[in-house]
């Protein structure tokens, strides 16, 4: 009797709970449908005029059109991007709060720091935007016109030539210890805030080289006063034809940049996942793309699978290359 009257009580409860569930369905369905409801925000984790910066404004201008609400970028630099994915990874899963995520925080964090307050399931991949090879610039009054020459430089003045990168732990800084550490040579790294006050002091020679990406260095290599030495990537760039890649110059593993990919939190309700992904893809078709384009950015604008499976390979290829140079982040 015991056994029966608690069947008949878990059944009552489990009746109970799946009414409950069904009254909520509508709500839900009509808050999807609603969706977006009020202003969305887009977090990027660094500076403003930066490359992801630049395409995280590109896309809210675009998505506000299509949406008829307003898209506001806000800026939450510092720990190498990793604030504002957190603020993200913690937010409310509705679709009003979304990140503009770089190989930073979605990547290289997780193979340099020794702790985040995030992991890769805490989001919802939901594009890639767009892929940014770095180019090897050196100041215009360094006496050196290719990768080779820099180097013999480095190694002629061991410990007086500096480099540049985005911030202790960044792509750019891996990639120079990565040289460092590949070619023999001695030199001090300087680590920035982001990209836009690297380039002013590149510019005025406090330090000598970097690693940056094409729209950051395309408006001051016709002035002389800065020289791309290499693209690092296999295969040349459009938006800079002249310039050898490293695999030509010799250095094939000197291979890097960052990408762009919009995310949501993990707990983002599927359908409106769905909803947000498609908006990029028609802001994609109608002129996202050719803006990208004209502002030196690869527009890429994959689907959430495809993006996915990219950044869960580039998790891996950064952490071999942390490796490699020997970088770890308290």
């Amino acid at each position: 009797m015991k056994m029966a009257r608690r069947a008949v009580l878990a059944a009552g409860s489990l009746a109970a709970q799946a009414a409950g569930s069904l009254a909520a369905w509508p709500a839900l369905a009509q808050a999807q449908a609603d969706y977006p409801s009020r202003p969305v925000r887009l977090v990027v984790g660094y500076p403003a005029g930066g490359s992801t910066d630049v395409v995280a404004r590109l896309l809210a201008e675009r998505l506000a059109r299509g949406w008829g609400q307003p898209v506001i970028v806000e800026n939450r630099p510092g720990a190498s991007g990793t604030l504002g994915a957190d603020a993200v990874a913690k937010a409310a899963p509705d679709g009003h709060t979304l990140l503009v995520g770089a190989s930073g925080e979605m990547a290289i964090a997780r193979a340099t720091l020794r702790s985040i307050p995030y992991a890769p399931a805490d989001f919802a991949p939901l594009a890639l935007l767009t892929e940014q090879p770095f180019l090897l610039l050196v100041n215009g009054d360094l006496p050196a016109t290719s990768l080779a020459e820099l180097v013999a430089l480095a190694k002629a003045r061991p410990g007086v030539l500096n480099y540049g990168s985005f911030g202790t732990g960044t792509a750019p800084h891996l990639l120079g210890e990565l040289l460092k550490a590949e070619a023999g040579i001695a030199v001090t790294h300087v680590p920035y805030r982001g990209s836009a006050p690297l380039t002013t002091d590149l510019l005025a020679g406090q330090v000598q080289f970097s690693f940056d990406t094409i729209p950051a260095g395309l408006p001051h290599l016709g002035t002389g006063r800065l020289r791309a030495l290499a693209l690092c990537r296999a295969t040349r760039a459009a938006a800079v034809p002249e310039v050898p890649t490293t695999a030509e110059a010799g250095m094939p593993w000197l291979l890097g940049g960052t990408w762009a990919s919009l995310v949501a939190p993990a707990r983002t309700p599927e359908p409106i996942q769905a909803r947000i992904a498609a908006a990029v893809q028609v802001a994609m078709r109608e002129a996202l793309a050719d803006a990208f384009r004209e502002r030196g950015l690869e527009a890429i604008g994959s689907d959430a699978t495809e993006a996915r499976h990219f950044i869960a390979a580039e998790q891996t290829r950064w952490a071999a290359i942390a490796r490699r140079g020997n970088v770890e982040v308290e």
